[in-house]
């Protein structure tokens, strides 16, 4: 096979070139690759606006990208294999071949131009979303569709990276233990190591090696309600949490807080970065998010402590996971939690 040009996204070509011509029908491609396909001239005239719309920032340790957008040609020279990806995005009209073929999968019959979802078109597991176009003013179509597409591709990732997070399945155990005896509920996928310390609890996951991957959540509280508790009070919690239960020490950089609605409860964040002091003679470092969540019917102060180390690592996939593990706590007393 014939190496082309070297794409925008060298990754996504390395990729379409390991995929051959293999017929089984497998998805290929991570959850947040977008494969792009419209005709070349339709392409040049919305390129940039695409990219602008699609491959926004979040920030984890660094600005990272949400979604790579990688152009291909319908009918191209890697369009068989191109077209079997995770996450299409098609725009054309609906008369247009390749996206007659993914408007065949729809669940019901696709009238008039707008923004569409259909799935397994070309491999299995594939989400396509399809921009159906007017006969006239395609582009401008296209641009006023990039916010719902974003939409889409956002929602469609999360739950990708809910599936992937709970393939080991939830730990209902864990969950029902934690209620009764300490009175606060995470939603744990198996994998988490759980330790005890009291009014602290660890939850690890640090496979498949620590020096590779480590997701962590702490959860701890002081009773009655202290005042206050906002920004700086919870790093410096969490600095005291890390020197003394932690592996090491971190010192934490705050990126941002803000106030959250977390289940009906006026709740407080933090996030950042933290690294390891010097002086442990090696750089370690990673995203850290905070919460302060008060339970006023057993007047505590609960603080919700995660972390990430993932060097080399693209970030946001693991944001999105400890993100959605804090949003299942609940607190209350015995059995009845309220959420």
């Amino acid at each position: 096979m014939t190496i082309p040009t070297p794409t925008r996204n060298a990754s996504i070509l390395l990729a379409v070139l390991a995929v051959g011509c293999d017929s089984s029908g497998l998805t290929w491609g991570d959850g947040n690759s977008v494969i792009t396909a419209m005709s070349p001239d339709l392409w040049a005239e919305v390129e940039q606006e695409v990219y602008g719309a699609l491959e926004t920032t979040t920030y984890t340790v660094r600005d990272e990208k949400d979604f790579t957008v990688t152009y291909a040609e319908p009918g191209g020279e890697h369009w068989n294999n191109m077209r079997r990806f995770r996450v299409l995005l098609l725009a054309g009209r609906a008369d247009d071949w390749f996206v007659a073929q993914a408007l065949e999968h729809a669940e019901e019959p696709v009238e008039g131009p707008g923004v569409h979802e259909v799935r397994g078109v070309w491999s299995r597991d594939q989400i396509v979303t399809v921009v159906v176009l007017p006969p006239e003013n395609r582009a401008e179509f296209v641009r006023t569709a990039l916010p719902e597409v974003h939409e889409r591709l956002d929602r469609n990732f999360r739950r990708y990276v809910y599936r992937r997070m709970y393939l080991t399945g939830l730990d209902s155990v864990l969950a029902d233990t934690l209620r009764r005896e300490s009175g606060f509920e995470l939603m744990l996928p198996r994998v988490y190591r759980h330790e005890d310390l009291d009014t602290l609890h660890i939850f690890r996951n640090d496979n498949p090696d620590p020096s590779e991957l480590i997701r962590q959540i702490a959860v701890t509280w002081a009773e009655p309600i202290p005042e206050g508790l906002r920004g700086e009070d919870l790093v410096s919690w969490r600095n005291r949490l890390a020197a003394l239960h932690y592996n090491h020490p971190q010192s934490s950089e705050i990126e941002g807080g803000r106030n959250l609605d977390y289940r009906g409860r006026q709740a407080y964040e933090v996030r950042g970065r933290w690294t390891n002091p010097p002086e442990l003679g090696w750089p370690a470092g990673g995203l850290f998010v905070v919460r302060g969540v008060p339970c006023l019917e057993q007047d505590r102060m609960y603080v919700l402590d995660a972390w990430l180390y993932a060097p080399g690592k693209q970030h946001y996939e693991y944001v999105i996971q400890l993100e959605t593990l804090l949003d299942t706590f609940r607190c209350g007393s015995g059995s009845s939690l309220v959420p």
